[in-house]
């Protein structure tokens, strides 16, 4: 958003060149994590001290180990406070035309919806179970196979539709369409080392990435209710290989793909 009202500024006024600073993705990196922080660090006591008075406390199954059971009455909904720090300062910092930010943004926000039905489930029913598995795997399944499917098309295109005339000629090929080389399941740092995966193995692979990292950070935040050391090392990876695939200088040297956009 600030990206876009920089450069109208600039098409008003040349004396206003010096805002092409914030074209640079380093520097919008660093103000949408300094924005995210500020943002927890203002909103984040009035939000525990809001959800403490509301009574909004976790609590723990009853055939939890013992250690566990003072743990009852932690804070929980607190996901609340990490998404909107998350999508505000991304939504003010990014490229808005950027394909791959939305599919993250969309994705992460899908998943917190369903934590958020589960925390509520818990909080207003009593129910320490929450949303039950299979409705739970259900909808990650929904959310992660329709990102694979629009992932799997727009590597190599940056108009939504040509995304969707990929998507079609794929059916009409009877799914058998095969995908660009970066595309490929590829060993990072052994520039020979790929294995083409197809548009099907692609989808696959990419759905388990997405439901299984999200499950492995879900079951590591249930040991102790703080998913913050988790969010941060998934976030972070995600961070770093997306900034080299995104970066031609980097993407070419430590032998990776290529990605256009990807660094956004």
């Amino acid at each position: 958003m600030l990206l876009m009202l920089t450069q109208w500024l600039q098409g008003l006024s040349p004396e206003l060149s010096f805002l092409r600073v914030f074209q640079y993705l380093t520097l919008r990196a660093v103000m949408a994590a300094l924005t995210a922080l500020l943002i927890g660090l203002i909103a984040g006591p009035k939000v525990i001290r809001l959800l403490t008075s509301l009574k909004i406390g976790q609590p723990i199954r009853g055939y939890a180990m013992q250690t566990h059971l003072s743990k009852s009455g932690t804070p929980t909904m607190g996901g609340v406070l990490i998404l909107g720090s998350i999508a505000i300062s991304t939504l003010l910092w990014f490229d808005l035309s950027n394909r791959f930010v939305w599919i993250v943004l969309a994705v992460t926000l899908g998943f917190g919806a369903i934590g958020w039905v589960d925390d509520w489930r818990k909080v207003v029913n009593k129910d320490p179970e929450g949303m039950r598995s299979r409705e739970k795997y259900f909808w990650q399944s929904v959310i992660g196979l329709l990102a694979a499917l629009y992932l799997v098309f727009s590597i190599s295109e940056n108009s939504n539709t040509r995304v969707f005339e990929l998507f079609i000629t794929w059916v009409q090929s009877g799914f058998l369409m095969d995908l660009p080389p970066k595309a490929g399941l590829l060993v990072p740092f052994f520039k020979e080392v790929s294995y083409p995966l197809g548009v099907l193995g692609f989808v696959i692979l990419t759905y388990l990435v997405i439901v299984g990292s999200s499950n492995a950070v879900n079951l590591t935040d249930g040991l102790d209710g703080l998913a913050i050391m988790p969010v941060i090392m998934v976030g972070a990876s995600l961070g770093i290989f997306a900034y080299v695939t995104g970066n031609a200088g980097y993407a070419k040297y430590l032998l990776f793909p290529y990605i256009a956009g990807s660094g956004e």
